[in-house]
């Protein structure tokens, strides 16, 4: 794990080195285009966290084995941080752009709206913290909201809204912007494992913990 921990912090180095000094500046929208690189790579690593939260649930809800609720918990989590980030560097760009912060548009309101899902996911594990049935209800509650990330890939085309759709098949960006973009992406996944792999075995002991006092009662 100590490897993967060096990797990661080579490859956030590596990608934010190339943010800055690498990857050239948009002809018309300047220096603040490259939030562009923070915004999407931590929407691909958000999809990533509650993808396998989503997964996560479905085996719980298959198995009832504590392990899948420790996994879907933990990277529901680190997932939230990254859909977070999404929600805060969006602005930082709409505003000059746009002239705006903020606009109910359809790809902003879904991923507020994933964001308010997996805020509930958060808070209701919060409160029934000594419920047996919290991984029952946390995995009927992680995977009916993962129904909202699909919606937040296509709102463009569904909806017809004026956020960008920066990533195409069809042209697109320059060479340079891509490797950014990708070596950008692949920093967040790396960083969201090693979060998410800290933050399981946290929620490990935790169980064991209330388990081991459990048995001592």
């Amino acid at each position: 794990m100590k490897v993967l921990f060096v990797i990661t912090a080579c490859f956030i180095f590596g990608a934010f080195s190339m943010v800055f000094f690498y990857a050239p500046s948009e002809a018309t929208q300047g220096i603040v285009q490259k939030i562009f690189y923070i915004h999407v790579s931590s929407a691909m690593t958000m999809y990533l966290g509650f993808f396998i939260t989503f997964l996560s649930g479905l085996m719980y809800l298959g198995e009832r084995r504590l392990l899948w609720d420790e996994v879907a918990s933990s990277c529901a989590e680190v997932a939230w941080v990254f859909c977070s980030i999404v929600l805060l560097t969006g602005p930082i760009w709409a505003k000059p752009i746009w002239g705006t912060w903020w606009t109910w548009e359809p790809r902003l309101t879904t991923t507020f709206l994933l964001w308010l899902m997996y805020s509930a996911y958060l808070f209701t594990r919060s409160a029934m913290e000594d419920s047996s049935k919290k991984p029952l209800v946390s995995a009927v509650i992680g995977i009916v909201a993962f129904i909202d990330v699909p919606l937040i890939h296509y709102s463009v085309k569904l909806w017809r809204g004026i956020h960008p759709s920066v990533v195409s098949t069809k042209g697109g960006l320059p060479y340079s912007m891509k490797l950014t973009l990708a070596v950008c992406t692949i920093a967040f996944f790396l960083l969201f494992f090693v979060v998410s792999f800290y933050r399981f075995r946290l929620e490990q002991c935790k169980n064991r913990l209330k388990y081991m006092i459990e048995e001592g009662n």
